[in-house]
């Protein structure tokens, strides 16, 4: 039993796993109520296979369990829910091409794994101690014994050997990726010449702006053939498009006041009690502090009261009704120099033993070199560092707010005791435990529900069309907002929780209107206008931005059957321009002072010799010409190390992008959204 109890308290990340199958089949068994039909339906398709809800609450619900993560927020869930997605990615796609490939995992390569010989951060977060961070062996063996007659623990160790064997053989991946990189002679060359020239000479030009649009015709057709000759530019992903109304939930003139009596009755009675800690924790919006403060760690007005044994507020500070009292109050040094021995709760009996050799004079640096189970100060002789009385709480406080310079206390929390050694000590002043009652302004229950009759009348008159939903709006006077959410996409930028609102847009059709949401304190309405599953975004909605695209390039080709002569003088005044100096261009360089951000002409400027006047320069806002004057040549970088930092670079933009390569073509489609 004691065995099992370990277990549980050093392993439970890696038990935990076994929740997950409860949890998927009790989910599972609800299906018709979640509207699923006795289907398992489809949320998504990665590369032909299509994903059911089932494998995919199963693979996040493990990705949870073992990676100890929760979902406080939109920000946790939207990470748990990447990391699931990713680990299905890999299942589908990436193990089956490795299998193809002959990339493989041995079994003494496993073996080398769990033993902890080549390390794997998939068994170092299931089997790592929490106090020294080492990865411990020990607990695999604890745990596989345990496994024996646990075959949920027996699905649960190997889920993680699939992980680990994922990672192994995603690392050789890269690796063979990496080993074909190779950066040649040539390249080197460039780069060192990149680097170290700098280039000044003279420019001219014309911006497109100074060609009147009036003398340049952009057909229908030239602007179809520029869509379909460069389609991929607007390749997109599937979305939908919602109108939607907000509802603002504020309090009233009516709550203000309301609130503003209902504190005062409270903060008379928060002043007058006598049982102020009783008082406060029966109050939902009463809070007691876990440390003590000085007066300067409180507000002016707050210190002034406090440290006088007085009431503070009630007062409305940052949109808050705020009281405090001091709850209790101690003379005590604002810093304290700390080391400590951290030993295991088990060892108590060594840690009463060292503490009786401590106090006859041994040397605390070495014992805690020595003793001390927490590797990451042991190594420094246990030394913590100066720290401010109000960082210890609960037993930590206790024992050190009599504590002197030289005292050596022995404090128990948690899994562990310390032994903490005072080495300075800075003289003592009041500090104080306060006691506070916050009461926060926001809308009465009586506004909430006259704001929430407000939406449900908008909701019955918005139904039947767009035009219904607009006229209703305009009578609510709610302005309608509207929101694209792609395929993927988790919540609506600029509205706060708005997970809800995003699932329903995924199951609606065009012209459904939702429920009302609570979103954060206000409540929505939406309606979905548009469902676009085009492969590319089509032409009518790009048509500005090609027409655009396509009145430049028929310029740059008006501008340069303009250019003639063959100095950069006569260049100059046949585009009607004057000669300007330009200096300081390199390779790296953003602009060029005069034309501005022009990557092509830099590129050109930086690719040119001296003393030759270039060719046309299709630049971002115009065309230019130039000539180089000097180029100053310095010695920054070397072939050596530019060969160093270029085979760095390729290697690591090969292995970044071919993972990416491989789940392009993989043809993945996330339909999550409707249900997660």
């Amino acid at each position: 039993m004691a065995s099992l109890n370990t277990l549980r308290t050093k392993f439970g990340i890696v038990l935990s796993i076994v929740i997950a199958g409860a949890l998927l089949a009790f989910i599972l068994s609800l299906k018709t109520e979640m509207g699923f039909s006795g289907n398992d339906p489809r949320v998504g398709v990665i590369d032909g296979e299509k994903i059911n809800y089932s494998e995919y609450y199963d693979q996040y619900e493990q990705i949870k369990a073992q990676s100890g993560a929760q979902e406080s927020d939109e920000q946790q869930s939207a990470m748990l829910a990447n990391a699931a997605w990713q680990a299905l990615i890999g299942k589908h796609v990436l193990s089956p091409g490795f299998a193809k490939m002959g990339l493989r995992v041995t079994e003494p390569e496993r073996l080398s794994m769990v033993s902890g010989q080549h390390p794997s951060q998939v068994f170092y977060n299931a089997f790592a101690d929490p106090r020294t961070g080492e990865y411990n062996v020990a607990a695999v063996g604890q745990f596989l014994t345990e496994a024996e007659s646990n075959p949920q623990a027996q699905q649960a160790w190997a889920q993680l050997n699939e992980q680990a064997r994922m990672e192994r053989q995603v690392a050789k991946y890269l690796g063979l990726v990496k080993g074909g990189v190779y950066v040649n002679s040539l390249e080197v060359a460039n780069g060192v010449k990149a680097a170290n020239n700098t280039y000044s000479g003279k420019w001219a030009g014309k911006k497109y702006s100074a060609v009147p649009d009036s003398l340049i015709q952009v057909k229908s057709g030239d602007i179809k053939a520029y869509y379909n000759s460069h389609k991929d530019m607007f390749k997109q992903l599937p979305s939908r498009t919602i109108s939607y109304v907000v509802f603002e939930v504020a309090p009233t003139d009516d709550d203000m006041l309301a609130l503003e009596k209902s504190v005062a009755e409270v903060g008379a009675q928060f002043a007058a009690t006598e049982e102020l800690k009783s008082f406060v924790r029966a109050n939902r919006n009463g809070k007691i502090a876990d440390t003590y403060v000085s007066a300067a760690q409180l507000s002016d007005d707050e210190a002034k009261a406090l440290m006088a044994g007085q009431t503070y507020g009630p007062v409305l500070k940052n949109n808050e009704w705020t009281m405090a009292r001091v709850l209790d109050s101690k003379m005590v040094p604002d810093s304290l120099g700390i080391r400590h021995i951290v030993l295991p709760y088990t060892q108590e009996a060594l840690a009463d033993s060292l503490l009786t050799v401590l106090k006859g004079g041994a040397d605390f640096r070495q014992l805690a070199a020595q003793y001390s189970v927490y590797d990451a100060t042991a190594a420094n002789g246990g030394e913590v560092g100066v720290m401010p009385f109000s960082a210890f709480t609960g037993e930590f406080a206790a024992a050190l707010s009599n504590a002197k310079q030289g005292d050596v206390v022995k404090v128990a929390s948690g899994d562990a005791v310390q032994l903490m050694q005072v080495y300075r000590a800075d003289k003592p002043s009041k500090h104080v435990q306060v006691a506070t009652i916050t009461y926060p302004v926001e809308a009465s229950a009586a506004t909430r529900r006259d704001i929430h009759n407000q939406a449900g009348t908008f909701s019955v008159n918005a139904k039947g069309s767009i035009e219904a939903f607009n006229d209703a709006a305009s009578g609510a006077a709610v302005t309608p907002r509207v929101a694209s959410i792609t395929q993927g996409e988790r919540t609506i930028r600029g509205l706060e929780d708005s997970r809800e609102v995003t699932r329903w847009a995924y199951g609606a059709k065009e012209g459904d209107v939702s429920e009302i949401f609570t979103v954060g304190d206000d409540y929505v309405i939406a309606t979905l206008t548009d469902i676009d599953d085009n492969e590319y975004t089509p032409l009518e909605q790009v048509a500005a931005q090609v027409r655009a695209q396509v009145l430049r390039d028929k310029k740059y080709d008006y501008i340069v059957r303009e250019l003639a002569g063959t100095t950069l003088d006569e260049q100059a005044a046949s585009l009607g321009s004057e000669v300007a100096d330009f200096d300081g261009v390199t390779f790296s360089s953003f602009y060029v002072n005069g034309p501005g951000v022009e990557p092509r002409l830099v590129g050109a400027i930086a690719s040119s010799g001296k003393g030759a006047v270039s060719a046309p320069v299709k630049g971002m806002s115009g065309v230019y010409v130039f000539e180089v004057d000097d180029i100053q040549t310095s010695d920054k970088q070397t072939e050596e190390g530019e060969r160093v930092r270029a085979q760095a670079m390729a290697e690591s933009m090969a292995q970044q992008f071919s993972v990416q390569a491989i789940q392009q073509m993989a043809k993945i489609q996330d339909l999550r959204g409707k249900y997660f």
